[in-house]
């Protein structure tokens, strides 16, 4: 007992040292710093919009008004509907909004006006953001005119109130993870970082180890033990210091953010042992990793829910340690979730390290037993 514990201390030290020396782990920092920049605004702000007003008259100048009033989008005129086409077809604007002539006549007729919007649909989210306040300040034109004609009917004021608005609501955000599709996003992609990073290293070690001969069980687990100290000090980065520099919302302490990422790292070290044992070869492990690393990142939940996805799919899904991590940070981070809250997928992160862990080894046995029957073989031979 003492000699393994001696062994496994040795390797710890061993290994947790040479990364020390040689930190390669820190470009996971700069990669992070890099791919994060675009998130820096949080969301997407005075998204260039063409507008081409073709009636001139108090209704277009006070809906274009009300659209310039928007902090997403920001208003340029434009005399042609070509011009603004053009510039929008070499992605100079996000969208191309067009006043048609009448605009005031028929709204005071109470006929039924259509105010053409052309966008680029390439971009999503900008579009959602564009369409959401093209509608909103188009509604606040019309209840501006429906109120201006009731009191030309007659009505009061209130009375006009009363009847475009008859019941008040009143909403609550029950999650609100800051102020933009980014604070949903950003979780996701900081899990995968740390997945592919420390899936990388796992496997690297395992190699080095195994190219000195077969390593016994203490040192194997030294080993990969020395990674941990490393990644949990890179989880604080990633899901706490870097958060905070970025100004996202963040609800979870450093203890809590340390519970969550440790059962992380144990089934991402099971994921790495199975695949280790399954390629045995850095070049083909690096050839696996750099084709599979993205569509993980497309099944896991971040950018599109599993409820979506067909059964098959979220069967794979759920077999990833990224799906289970990015809930629980995400819950407990950014929706003030309870630590409590995120057991289950603690429990499930546990499920799969040692699923994982437990094939790798079967995997690994299977293989060295086919090579000693093939070494019988010979000799008998």
């Amino acid at each position: 007992m003492k000699a393994a514990l001696k062994m496994y201390q040795a390797t710890f030290i061993k290994v947790l040292m040479g990364l020390l020396e040689r930190p390669m782990w820190m470009l996971l920092l700069v990669s992070l710093c890099v791919m994060s920049m675009v998130y820096a605004h949080r969301t997407v702000w005075d998204l260039p919009v063409a507008v081409v007003d073709q009636d001139h008259s108090t209704a277009s100048r006070l809906l274009i008004r009300n659209l310039d009033a928007t902090a997403k989008i920001n208003m340029r005129s434009y005399e042609s509907v070509n011009e603004a086409v053009r510039d929008l077809g070499w992605r100079r604007l996000f969208a191309v909004i067009i006043m048609p002539q009448d605009l005031e006549k028929k709204l005071l007729a109470g006929k039924s006006v259509t105010v053409p919007v052309y966008g680029d649909a390439t971009n999503r989210l900008a579009n959602g953001q564009i369409q959401q306040d093209v509608v909103a300040a188009y509604q606040e034109m019309l209840n501006h005119y429906d109120i201006e004609l009731m009191l030309r009917s007659g009505f009061s004021y209130r009375q006009a109130q009363v009847i475009l608005t008859p019941i008040i609501a009143q909403t609550q955000d029950l999650f609100n993870p800051g102020i933009s599709f980014a604070a949903i996003i950003f979780p996701g992609l900081l899990v995968m970082l740390l997945q592919h990073s420390l899936m990388i290293a796992s496997v690297r070690v395992s190699i080095a180890m195994r190219a000195q001969g077969k390593p016994p069980l203490p040192v194997y687990l030294g080993g990969l033990s020395a990674l941990l100290p490393i990644w949990l000090f890179l989880s604080i980065v990633l899901f706490v210091l870097w958060p905070w520099v970025l100004g996202y919302r963040q609800t979870a302490g450093i203890a809590e953010i340390l519970l969550l990422t440790f059962p992380f790292l144990l089934a991402v070290l099971g994921l790495g042992k199975l695949l280790t044992e399954c390629l045995r070869s850095v070049e083909m492990i690096y050839l696996t990793l750099s084709f599979i690393t993205m569509p993980v990142f497309y099944i896991s939940g971040t950018i599109w829910p599993l409820q979506a996805m067909p059964g098959w799919v979220r069967a794979v899904s759920y077999m990833l340690p990224s799906t289970w991590a990015t809930k629980a940070i995400a819950g407990v981070n950014q929706m003030g979730l309870s630590w409590h809250s995120a057991l289950t997928d603690v429990m499930m992160l546990l499920l799969l390290g040692a699923f994982y862990t437990l094939l790798g080894m079967g995997v690994g046995l299977l293989r060295d037993t086919g090579r000693l029957r093939k070494l019988l073989r010979r000799r008998a031979g």
